[in-house]
C-alpha cells in the first residue's frame, strides 16, 4: 500500500466501473492507484449482482424442490434454512472476490483502503496521504434510496442491503417498487414462502421494458401468488405489533412483517469535493459527455455516478473506454440501447434495444413478431411460459412481397433462463442485422435459443413452427 504519491491514474471507488477502467488503463502501461474505502467490487460484488443471484438460484432450487413430482421425481420440501442459504451466497462472494484481488495485484495496481475525497482537479486525499494523478477518474457508485419522509431502520423498513442479510425468511413482504430490485427480491421472497406485494406507482411492472413483457411476467406472478398494486403511490408507514402497514394513495392498507424499499438507487456524489473543483452535478448525477469525461479536462467519471444504466456491465465498458481514451486508443461512445438488461425472476425478463412504446416516441414505424414458448419444445420441457418478441424497422408485412423488414431495433424475451439468450439479442441489435440475416443462421434443437430463430424467421416471411 503506497503513502501518497504521483500516478498516471488515480481512481476512485473500486467498483465494477473503478476497477475496470484500472485494470485496463494498467494493461495499456499506465501506473494506476485504486481507492476503496470499503471493499473492491463495489455493490455489484458485495451487496448487489453475486449475493441477489446466489439468493435467485437457492430460490430457483427451492422451486424445484417442491414442484419435482411434476416431473416424476419424488422429493420432500423442508424449508429454507436462511443461515445456511447465506453461508452458500457468501462463498459464491468471497470466491470472486479473492479473485479479483488476486487480478488488481497481478497488473501491479496500487490499492489504497480508505475514505477519498476529490482536493484538486488532479488530486485525492486519503486521511494525511494525498494522491496525485495527470487524470482522475470518479468511480464512487450508487446507494439505495428512499422517499422523501419514509426512513429505513434496518429491521422493520429495510433496503436491499438489508435484504440480502436477513438471516430468516419474513412471514410476508410489502415491497415498494416495482423495478428490478423489487421484482427480483419478489421472486426470491415468494420461492421461499413469504406471502409478497409489490406496490409500484407506475401503470406495470418493469417499468423501463416493454409492455408485453411486463404483462407476461405480471400474469406468471399472479399464478405465483405474489400480489401487485399497480399504477398507485406509497402515502404512509406506519408500524404495528406484527410489523408495519402501509398506506396507499387508492385507500387501501397492506400489513407486513416488512417493508422492502427498492426505489432506486443514487448517486453516491455529496460531500466528496466534486462540486468544489469544478465538476458539475445533476441530481447528484457527475454530467459528462459521450466519452464520461466532466468538464474538467483532468476528470472523468463512470457506472452508477453518472447518469447512464445502472448495470455493472455498462460501469464496466464506461471503465474500460476512460482507460482506453486515456491511453491514446480511439474510442466510440456507447450505444446505450444496445446494452443487455436482464431482471433475474422467475420467468426471467430480458431484452435489449428499444421498446414499441420507445419506437413510437421516436418516429420509427416497425413491425413485430411475437413469438411464444408453447411452441419451442426446450421451454414446453422446462414448463416455462413467456414469448420473444422482435421489434424490426417497417418494410413488408411478413410474408408479403416486397423488401423485407429493416434493422433489428429491439429484442424482448420473458421466460425460465432466457437471460443466456440475450447475448445473441445484442449482437443481432448492436451489429445491425435484419430479420433475413438471423433467419439464415441455423440455432440448434432442442434449445430455447431456438425462439429468437423462429422469431426472425417469422418477421422474414418464412415462419416455421408459428403461426400468428
Amino acid at each position: 500500500m503506497a503513502e501518497g504519491g504521483h500516478y498516471d491514474i488515480v481512481v476512485l471507488g473500486g467498483g465494477s466501473g473503478g476497477y475496470a477502467c484500472a485494470l485496463r488503463a494498467a494493461e495499456l502501461g499506465k501506473r494506476v492507484a485504486l481507492i476503496e474505502k470499503d471493499k473492491v467490487g463495489g455493490t455489484c460484488l458485495h451487496r448487489g449482482c453475486i449475493p441477489t443471484k446466489a439468493l435467485l438460484h437457492a430460490a430457483e432450487v427451492a422451486d424445484s424442490s417442491r414442484e419435482s413430482a411434476k416431473f416424476g421425481i419424488r422429493t420432500s420440501f423442508d424449508g429454507v434454512d436462511m443461515p445456511a442459504v447465506l453461508c452458500y451466497q457468501q462463498s459464491v462472494v468471497d470466491r470472486l472476490w479473492k479473485g479479483l484481488q488476486s487480478t488488481i495485484a497481478s497488473r501491479k495496481i496500487d490499492t489504497i483502503p480508505g475514505d477519498g475525497r476529490l482536493v484538486s482537479p488532479t488530486s485525492v486525499r486519503v486521511g494525511d496521504d494525498l494522491y496525485t494523478g495527470d487524470h482522475i477518474v470518479l468511480a464512487t457508485g450508487s446507494a439505495p434510496r428512499s422517499l422523501p419522509g419514509l426512513e429505513l431502520d434496518g429491521a422493520r423498513i429495510i433496503s436491499s442491503d438489508e435484504a440480502l442479510t436477513l438471516d430468516r425468511v419474513p412471514g410476508s413482504a410489502i415491497i415498494l417498487g416495482g423495478g428490478v430490485i423489487g421484482v427480483e427480491f419478489a421472486s426470491v421472497w415468494r420461492s421461499f414462502g413469504a406471502q409478497v406485494t409489490v406496490v409500484e406507482m407506475l401503470p406495470q411492472l418493469l417499468p423501463l421494458e416493454d409492455e408485453a413483457s411486463a404483462r407476461h411476467l405480471q400474469r406468471a406472478f399472479r399464478r405465483r401468488g405474489i400480489g401487485t398494486e399497480l399504477g398507485v403511490a406509497f402515502e404512509s408507514v406506519r408500524y404495528t405489533s406484527a410489523g408495519v402497514a402501509v398506506g396507499l394513495a387508492n385507500g387501501k392498507t397492506l400489513e407486513a412483517e416488512v417493508l422492502l424499499v427498492a426505489v432506486g438507487r443514487g448517486p453516491v456524489s455529496a460531500g466528496l469535493g466534486y462540486e468544489e473543483n469544478g465538476v458539475t452535478l445533476t441530481r447528484g448525477f457527475v454530467d459528462v459527455d459521450a466519452l464520461c469525461l466532466t468538464k474538467v479536462p483532468t476528470i472523468s467519471a463512470v457506472g452508477d455516478l453518472i447518469a447512464t444504466p445502472q448495470l455493472a456491465h455498462v460501469g464496466f465498458a464506461e471503465g474500460i473506454l476512460v482507460a482506453e481514451r486515456l491511453g491514446g486508443l480511439e474510442v466510440r461512445p456507447i450505444d446505450y440501447d444496445g446494452v443487455p438488461r436482464i431482471t433475474y425472476s422467475d420467468p426471467e425478463v430480458a431484452s435489449v434495444g428499444i421498446t414499441s412504446a420507445q419506437a413510437a416516441e421516436r418516429g420509427i414505424a416497425v413491425t413485430e413478431v411475437n413469438y411464444p414458448l408453447g411452441g419451442n419444445g426446450k421451454s414446453v420441457i422446462l414448463q416455462t411460459q413467456g414469448q420473444a418478441k422482435v421489434i424490426a424497422e417497417a418494410g413488408a408485412a411478413p410474408g408479403g412481397q416486397g423488401a423485407g423488414p429493416g434493422r433489428v431495433l429491439g429484442v424482448h424475451l420473458v421466460g425460465s433462463r432466457v437471460g443466456e439468450l440475450i447475448a445473441e439479442g445484442q449482437l443481432i441489435y448492436n451489429w445491425d442485422a435484419e430479420p433475413a440475416d438471423v433467419a439464415a443462421l441455423i440455432h440448434p434443437h432442442p434449445t430455447q435459443s431456438e425462439i429468437i430463430g423462429e422469431a426472425h424467421l417469422a418477421l422474414a416471411g418464412k415462419p416455421l413452427h408459428f403461426h400468428a
